[in-house]
């Protein structure tokens, strides 16, 4: 009975050992396929079918300088140029989100007001019943490189002002750079604002 009792625990040990081997052997399997072969494969697709995208779809100025990406917003500080929405994480991409504050917050009401002060001092010809809502709010991300065609359209004034450009020919740029709805159908029409201002220094030639 006993030699019985010690060769069926032989043969699970055994058993066990095998299974292990086989557990181990495929793990790294898929660690050389999951963790290897398909990063290489993919990475290597996305650079040659989409080089552009999988760079970080970076913006060069005409010296070949990278200064920025098209698809995360940033401050522009000059007048003079097109300003994008509100970001209180100052478009910091390894801190998106917003405070998510309820409209009865006071830090909110604080802001928004020191935002529309801004926009009358920076706008002084244009009423402040023409200032769209997507100028003093934040994105869900704090990162929005877009703004809508209104929003880039009233601050035409001020940039024809400051930069002697006429209202039409700077409204024919954001014409041009105004982007339609994905596939005609999802999101809204939106301007990019770095590629906006581009063309714009372009014309200025600053």
């Amino acid at each position: 009975m006993s030699t019985i009792t010690h060769e069926g625990h032989g043969n699970k040990v055994r058993s066990g050992v095998a299974g292990f081997w086989i557990a181990l052997r495929i793990s790294a399997l898929f660690i050389i396929l999951c963790g290897i072969v398909y990063p290489l494969v993919t990475t290597g697709l996305a650079q040659l079918l989409f080089p552009h995208q999988a760079n970080g779809s970076l913006l060069k100025d005409q010296a070949g300088k990278v200064i920025g990406s098209e698809l995360i917003g940033q401050s522009f500080t000059d007048p003079s140029y097109f300003q994008g929405r509100v970001s209180s994480i100052d478009y910091k991409a390894e801190a998106s989100g917003s405070n998510n504050y309820a409209p009865s917050n006071p830090d909110l009401l604080a802001r928004t007001q020191a935002s529309i002060a801004d926009w009358q001092k920076n706008n002084p010809d244009t009423p402040i019943d023409q200032l769209p809502i997507a100028l003093i709010t934040n994105s869900g991300s704090g990162l929005d490189p877009h703004i809508t065609p209104q929003s880039a359209l009233v601050q035409v004034p001020r940039i024809s002002k400051l930069t002697g450009i006429s209202t039409g020919e700077l409204k024919a740029l954001v014409d041009e750079f105004t982007e339609n709805r994905d596939l005609g159908v999802f999101g809204e029409r939106r301007v990019n604002v770095l590629k906006l201002n581009l063309a714009l220094k372009e014309k200025t030639g600053k």
